[in-house]
C-alpha cells in the first residue's frame, strides 16, 4: 500500500522560500515520476513540478520554472519542492504523487496535501 505524507506547508510573506517534503512508502518507485500539484480554491488542480526517481530528471510548469527546485533523497524516500520567490499566486493546497506524465490522470497515488499561503 503506498503511502505519501506531505510536510513543510505554512504561511509566508511574499518573496520569501518554503521546502515542502514528501515522504514515500509503500513499495519501490525506481520507474516512476514523484510529482508535485496544487490546486488553489475554485481552481483546477495543477502539475508544478515531477522528477524521476531513477534518472533524476526534472521538469516544470512554465508558472515555476526559475523559483521551485524538486529534488529527490532515496535513501529517505523523499521528495522535496523548494519554494523560492513565492508569489500570493502560488497559495494553494500542495500534492506529491506518484505516476507517469505531468497530468493529473497519470498519477496513480496522492498524498493527503498540505497549505501553502503567501501574503502580499
Amino acid at each position: 500500500q503506498v503511502q505519501l505524507v506531505e510536510s513543510g506547508g505554512g504561511l509566508v510573506q511574499a518573496e520569501g522560500s518554503l521546502r515542502l517534503s514528501c515522504a514515500a512508502s509503500g513499495r519501490t518507485f525506481n520507474s516512476y515520476l514523484m510529482g508535485w500539484f496544487r490546486q488553489a480554491p475554485g481552481k483546477e488542480r495543477e502539475f508544478v513540478a515531477t522528477i524521476s526517481w531513477n534518472t533524476g530528471t526534472t521538469f516544470y510548469s512554465d508558472s515555476v520554472k526559475g523559483r521551485f527546485t524538486i529534488s529527490k533523497d532515496n535513501a529517505k524516500n523523499t521528495v522535496y519542492l523548494q519554494m523560492n520567490s513565492l508569489r500570493p499566486e502560488d497559495t494553494a493546497v500542495y500534492y506529491c504523487a506518484v505516476g507517469r506524465g505531468i497530468r493529473r490522470r497519470d498519477y496513480d497515488y496522492w498524498g493527503q496535501g498540505t497549505q501553502v499561503t503567501v501574503s502580499s
